[in-house]
C-alpha cells in the first residue's frame, strides 16, 4: 500500500481568503440535505467562483432578498467564504464569493480488478488524502479491510470540527465484479463471494456516515462532467481504459445512467480482432490485454499498478498495445456517433498522462482512416481528470446528493 495524504490546510493558495473557521457546532446543521434554493446558490458559486450577491440574484433568478439571506446562512455554515472587495468605476465594491474548500469532505472509493483507491476530497474538489492498494484480485474481505485501515488513517489526518463536516463516501465499483475471472486470473470462487455482497450495506457496517454508489466507469465520467472537459461540451461519450474498458454517456449536460445504471457499456460493443473476427471492445482495448502481452515476454504486468514510471519502460510492447487499442477505439467510437451525434469523444484511463496523450492521437489517426460518411466525425480529446477519476466521481456522490445540483438543472437555469 502507498499512502499520500496532503497537510496544505490551503489547497486553493489564497492565503489572503483564508476560509471561515468551522463554528463550534457547525457540522450537524452543515450536513443536512440542502433546500434547493440553497443547493442552487452553492453551485453556481462552484462553477463560477467569483460571483457577487447581485450576479447570482441574476442567474439564479431569485430575489436579492432571498439571495442575501440565504448566503449569510451559507457563510455561517461555513460552506462559503468571501473574497476581498473589487472596487469598479461606480457603486459599491463587488465582493466575490466562493465555495469554502473546508466545508464539506467527501471520501471516494475505487475497487478495482487490480487495485483500490480511497481518497478524501474538499468541496472544490481538490483530494486531499489518497490511499491505494495494489493486488492479484479484490475480495470482500480485503476490500474491508482496505477501507477499515484506510479511511481510519486519512480520518486521524482531520481534527475533530473537520471530521464533523465529513458528508459521506461513496463508491465507485464494476458492474458485476464476478465476472471475467479467466481474464484476471482469479479463481471463481473468490470471485463469486461477491454475488453475495451488497456493497452500500457492507461499507456502511464500517463507517459512520452515508454510503453512496455508482459503476466505475459512469463515475469517472461524472468526475469528467464536473472537474474536467464536461462543461465544454452539451453531449459526449466517455471511454475509461482500466483494467477491462467502460464508459459513459453525457446527455445535455446530464450522466445518463440507463435503466440499469450500466448505460456506456462501451466494452461490449463489437468490434473486429488483430486476424479480423468479430470480438467485443472489453477483448482488445484494455490494460488486460497488455498484461497479458507483458507476461509472454517474460515481465512483471503486476508494476503496472505499482509504479506510473515502468509504463516508460515498456517500449515496444507498448507501441503495439496503443496502435491496437487506437484502432478499436476508432471502430467504436464510429458505432457510438451512429446513434447519437455526440459532440465530442473524451478518453482517459488508469495509466498515466502521456500513454493516454498517445492514445488520442493514435485513435485521432485511426478514425481518418474509417468511413465516416454519414456521421459527423466528433472531437476526440484527452480526459482532464485523469487515473483518479473513478475515485474522485465516487467522492463527489455525496456532495451532488446533499449540496449541489445536477449539472442538466444549472446547465438549464443559466440558459
Amino acid at each position: 500500500m502507498t499512502a499520500s495524504l496532503s497537510t496544505n490546510p490551503d489547497p486553493t493558495g489564497t492565503e489572503d481568503q483564508a476560509a471561515r473557521p468551522l463554528h463550534p457546532g457547525g457540522g450537524a446543521n452543515q450536513l443536512r440535505v440542502r433546500a434547493y434554493n440553497e443547493r442552487l446558490v452553492l453551485s453556481l458559486v462552484r462553477r463560477n467562483a467569483g460571483l457577487s450577491k447581485a450576479e447570482i440574484a441574476r442567474l439564479s433568478g431569485l430575489s436579492a432578498q432571498t439571495v442575501s439571506v440565504i448566503m449569510r446562512g451559507l457563510e455561517k455554515d461555513g460552506l462559503l467564504m468571501r473574497g476581498e472587495p473589487v472596487r469598479g468605476k461606480v457603486g459599491k465594491p463587488k465582493v466575490p464569493m466562493a465555495l469554502n474548500p473546508d466545508g464539506v469532505y467527501s471520501f471516494g472509493l475505487k475497487i478495482g480488478r487490480r487495485s483500490a483507491e480511497l481518497i478524501l476530497l474538499d468541496f472544490v474538489g481538490t483530494v486531499r488524502g489518497s490511499l491505494k492498494e495494489a493486488y492479484k484480485y479484490p475480495t470482500p474481505d480485503s476490500i474491508r479491510q482496505f477501507v477499515r485501515d484506510s479511511v481510519g488513517k486519512i480520518t486521524a489526518t482531520l481534527s475533530a470540527p473537520q471530521q464533523a463536516r465529513i458528508a459521506g463516501i461513496g463508491i465507485a465499483a464494476p458492474f458485476e465484479l464476478w465476472n471475467w475471472g479467466e481474464e484476471v486470473g482469479a479463481p471463481i470462487e473468490d470471485l463469486n463471494a461477491w454475488r453475495e455482497v451488497d456493497l452500500i450495506d457492507t461499507i456502511g457496517a464500517i463507517v459512520p456516515f452515508p454510503v453512496f454508489q455508482q459503476n466505475d466507469a459512469t463515475a469517472a465520467c461524472g468526475a469528467e462532467l464536473v472537474f474536467g472537459l464536461g462543461p465544454n461540451y452539451t453531449d459526449f461519450a466517455y471511454f475509461f481504459i482500466g483494467s477491462f474498458i467502460g464508459g459513459g454517456v453525457v446527455l445535455n449536460q446530464a450522466l445518463y445512467t440507463g435503466r440499469t445504471g450500466n448505460a456506456g457499456a462501451f466494452g461490449s460493443m463489437p468490434v473486429s480482432s488483430r486476424s479480423g473476427h468479430a470480438s467485443q471492445l472489453i477483448d482488445q482495448a484494455s490494460i488486460f490485454v497488455l498484461e497479458e502481452m507483458l507476461t509472454r515476454d517474460g515481465r512483471d504486468p503486476a508494476m503496472l499498478w505499482r509504479d506510473p514510471a515502468y509504463w516508460a519502460e515498456l517500449g515496444k510492447t507498448l507501441d503495439i498495445w496503443i496502435s491496437h487499442t487506437a484502432r478499436s477505439l476508432a471502430l467504436a467510437i464510429t458505432s457510438v456517433c451512429s446513434v447519437i451525434d455526440f459532440e465530442a469523444v473524451i478518453v482517459d484511463g488508469g495509466f498515466p498522462p502521456d500513454v493516454c496523450a498517445r492514445i488520442v492521437a493514435a485513435t485521432r489517426a485511426a478514425i481518418s482512416d474509417l468511413d465516416l460518411q454519414g456521421i459527423a466525425r466528433p472531437h476526440i480529446e484527452q480526459g482532464q481528470v485523469g487515473s483518479a477519476a473513478r475515485a474522485i466521481g465516487a467522492a463527489s456522490l455525496p456532495l451532488f446528493s446533499r449540496y449541489l445540483l445536477d449539472q442538466n438543472v444549472l446547465f438549464k437555469q443559466m440558459q
